[in-house]
């Protein structure tokens, strides 16, 4: 995202104004940035990173974008900027391997290994190149594994004080309670549907615009996300399937199979999930006549037999299904287990 793009997400504006109203000396050196996926967090990330590097910032604390360290910034080689996102290997780190220096190593989706933090320690610990501010950019903190967060831990403990750390974090669970400790820690929350739909106009989304905002949650860059990559007619396709699901765990592990063939980047962990929002719906409204999720379908007809405990029940169940659902054995056999689970909640209650 360009930098001038950056101050289009007005909604995180008294965001800024309380971590900024008191000007730059006073930012703490370690921020966490919690909240749901698609409300903001990475672009005001991105924003402050560049606030901090930036050699003429102007009178109401934005970068120029235009002095040498914001180019240098935009082309990705600032000399005091490091970005740290998961990198997909993990490190299996035991004692008796790393005695030995051996480095066993295994594909895992989503992690930040050791490795990456210890090479920022001598990015923290020597000097600016520019004579200016450090930053560190940790795009989704949840992911470091438990040595990696302990060694982040022991930098962020005497870190020097040109020194800035920018956390990023959806999952602040999976976070150190240390680590959040030594942070100051900035909620982020959902928009007003009025400026998110809004937003959403202006990146080319107004028809729907509000369905797919609740779908979503109420987080505007997960839809303007589904739509780059083609996720929305599937996720229709599979609401649809869910409204009148056949009886038969085949026949609609069929339907779901011809959606994950699709050209978009539709995949299992997205079908998985849009299960269980349904379910969630589904039981909130026998508990409670509310809906969350999707208020912008028809109501299924006979809601008012279903179990909300089966229901809750096959939503947990559902759960265990994400964590294998990226790499399932057998694609086919794993949605015809799922189906099996989804109708067996949806049978009247006796």
């Amino acid at each position: 995202m360009q930098l001038s793009e950056l101050k289009k997400l007005s909604w995180n504006d008294s965001i800024r104004e309380q971590l900024l109203g008191q000007g730059l000396d006073r930012l703490p050196h370690a921020v966490l940035l919690v909240g749901p996926a698609g409300v903001g967090k990475a672009v005001f990330s991105e924003e402050l990173a560049a606030l901090l590097l930036c050699e003429s910032v102007a009178s109401d604390l934005t970068a120029c974008g235009k002095c040498q360290a914001c180019r240098w910034l935009e082309a990705g080689n600032h000399p005091d900027f490091r970005r740290v996102a998961p990198d997909g290997e993990d490190e299996t780190e035991g004692g008796a391997a790393e005695k030995a220096g051996e480095k066993a190593k295994k594909k895992s989706p989503g992690i930040i290994r050791i490795a990456q933090i210890r090479e920022l320690e001598s990015f923290v610990f020597v000097g600016s190149h520019r004579n200016g501010n450090r930053v560190v950019l940790i795009t989704e903190a949840d992911a470091m594994n438990p040595p990696a967060a302990n060694a982040l831990l022991k930098i962020l403990e005497e870190p020097p004080a040109s020194v800035y750390f920018i956390l990023v974090s959806s999952k602040t669970k999976s976070l150190l309670p240390t680590i959040r400790s030594r942070c100051r820690v900035i909620p982020f929350g959902p928009p007003d549907v009025t400026a998110a739909t809004a937003w959403l106009a202006g990146v080319g989304l107004e028809k729907q615009a509000a369905r797919y905002l609740q779908l979503a949650g109420g987080a505007p860059m997960r839809v303007a996300q589904w739509k780059d990559q083609g996720q929305l007619a599937p996720l229709d396709a599979l609401v649809d399937s869910l409204i009148s699901a056949p009886a038969d765990p085949i026949a609609l592990a069929a339907r779901w199979d011809g959606l994950l063939k699709g050209d978009g980047m539709f995949r299992m962990e997205n079908l998985v999930e849009g299960i269980q929002r349904w379910l969630f719906d589904l039981a909130q409204d026998r508990m409670a006549g509310e809906i969350r999720f999707h208020g912008g379908w028809a109501r299924p007809k006979g809601v008012e037999n279903l179990s909300p405990m089966a229901l809750m029940a096959a939503w947990r169940e559902i759960g265990q299904f994400r964590r294998s659902a990226r790499h399932p054995l057998n694609q086919l056999l794993f949605l015809e287990s799922l189906a099996a689970h989804l109708l067996r909640a949806l049978r009247p209650a006796g």
